[in-house]
């Protein structure tokens, strides 16, 4: 077994995907949409499946705005230099919510940014995330 995709309800899919593409430097894997059913779906991640998990962006045609509730916690993503990468978000128009450094009463290096439909990302500092 292996974790596939992670899905997030959008209120504007190109936003979302310029987001993860432009911010964040993922690649737009594939889009479908289905106007019958009144959605359109874009697949975004590092590398697509089997080999990487993606996020799936769902734009349900009409909503542009999702409360995120109190079970949602955030989506994780290894880099290589959380200052650099935070350094770069920052540049390209990203929102850095927790300044880089280490976790509370540990020494791994982390920072979080947050997308344009509110959801949180965690960047964590991996040497084998280059």
């Amino acid at each position: 077994m292996r974790l596939l995709h992670t899905m997030l309800r959008v209120g504007d899919l190109q936003r979302a995907i310029d987001f993860y593409t432009k911010v964040l430097g993922m690649e737009l894997l594939r889009t479908t949409d289905r106007p019958d059913q009144k959605y359109s779906l874009a697949f975004v991640g590092y590398g697509s499946n089997p080999g990487h998990a993606e996020i799936e962006l769902t734009y349900n045609y009409g909503v542009d705005k999702y409360e995120m509730g109190t079970a949602y916690g955030h989506i994780a993503i290894g880099v290589p230099d959380v200052y650099a990468a935070c350094e770069r978000i920052r540049t390209s128009g990203g929102n850095v919510t927790r300044e880089p450094g280490p976790v509370k009463g540990g020494s791994t290096v982390i920072a979080f940014v947050t997308d344009p439909d509110g959801y949180k990302i965690e960047l964590i500092q991996r040497e084998s995330a280059a």
